[in-house]
């Protein structure tokens, strides 16, 4: 039996069980402000309302999970602001949304203002790759949270971003014949941080150089890419049925756009760190729902409309294939084997 997810803490069924009983919880507010009428709730990329004006506004939070214990462990802290960002952004635009504001949360064992300057450094850098204010934060003194002699934090964030009807895209035009489009990531990203950990840390340092991967703990701290520029002018000049950033759950996420089959049989070649932590024990069936393996976001779209939509992103510098097909059967299949 290999290593899992479940192995290293992280059990995926339970959480998602959590998930829907707080899903439920979160519903009986929904219609406490007259102002606000709920559009989409709990359970996709972001929440959104209608405001006065007609307007949607969209919000979402998110973190960076145990990547900032990569950071402590390298003393490398200006990169993992970028990943924040990202994991924030990457999410908002997946209905549509455009990012108009940020705001940050950091909680650490101490007030050091060297390392709070280039964790700052890194949210200022991904936010300026995002065209995105940051307009506010909050940094916690937490000692009796965060313990031990050494820093140690944890970073969040929250986006909040706008979008018209006309623009909205929640995957409910999605059907059989559509082509899935992936655009490549730049590393693991910022999820199955823990699997990572346990799988490779077992046998190496994050100080080690490993040949094809480089020193270990620097391709773990690769920031995570940020799809916001080009896939906000795809929605603009193309048909486009669902968008996915491909996270924590890695290729399922795909099943929260709408429930229909997704055939997944033209990726690119998995990144050498990811190759290292599949030779360390994990399962192939493990590795595509944990990580990104190569594809950090998906774009859903009829075959007509993928030359245009690859010209974009190329335009942006990323590099996309077509990495399956939207088919009748309910599930996601990578390489004819179903994950979910």
């Amino acid at each position: 039996m290999g290593l899992t997810y479940k192995d290293a803490g992280v059990d995926i069924t339970k959480i998602k069980q959590s998930q829907a009983a707080i899903g439920r919880l979160i519903e009986s507010t929904h219609k406490l402000q007259k102002m606000a009428k709920i559009t989409h709730g709990f359970g996709h990329y972001a929440g959104i309302i209608e405001i006065p004006g007609g307007q949607l506004l969209a919000t979402h939070t998110d973190g960076v999970g145990t990547k900032v214990v990569i950071a402590n462990m390298m003393k490398k802290y200006n990169t993992i602001g970028i990943d924040c960002v990202a994991m924030n952004v990457n999410d908002i635009i997946c209905i549509g949304a455009t990012p108009v504001s940020f705001v940050d949360y950091i909680a650490s064992n101490k007030n050091d203002q060297i390392i709070f300057k280039k964790i700052v450094e890194g949210l200022v850098n991904g936010a300026k790759k995002s065209a995105l204010p940051i307009v506010g934060g909050e940094t916690a003194i937490m000692p009796d949270v965060l313990t031990g002699k050494e820093f140690s934090f944890d970073l969040a964030g929250m986006v909040v971003g706008l979008v018209s009807k006309k623009d909205i895209v929640l995957g409910n035009k999605i059907k059989p014949g559509d082509v899935i489009i992936g655009a490549n990531s730049s590393g693991i990203h910022s999820n199955g941080y823990s699997l990572a950990r346990k799988a490779l840390l077992s046998k190496y340092s994050v100080k080690d150089k490993v040949k094809g991967v480089g020193v270990i703990g620097d391709a773990l701290l690769t920031p995570t890419e940020i799809y916001v520029k080009p896939v906000l002018e795809i929605i603009q000049k193309c048909k486009i049925n669902g968008l996915a950033h491909i996270t924590g759950g890695a290729f399922t996420k795909l099943m929260r756009l709408k429930k229909i089959g997704y055939d997944i049989d033209s990726l690119p070649k998995i990144p050498p760190i990811m190759e290292l932590i599949e030779e360390q024990g994990v399962k192939q069936e493990e590795m595509y729902k944990t990580f990104n393996m190569g594809i950090g976001f998906c774009i859903i779209s009829p075959k007509d409309q993928v030359s245009r939509i690859r010209s974009i992103f190329k335009k942006y510098k990323i590099t996309t294939q077509e990495i399956g097909q939207i088919v009748s059967k309910k599930g996601v299949f990578v390489n004819s084997s179903k994950i979910t």
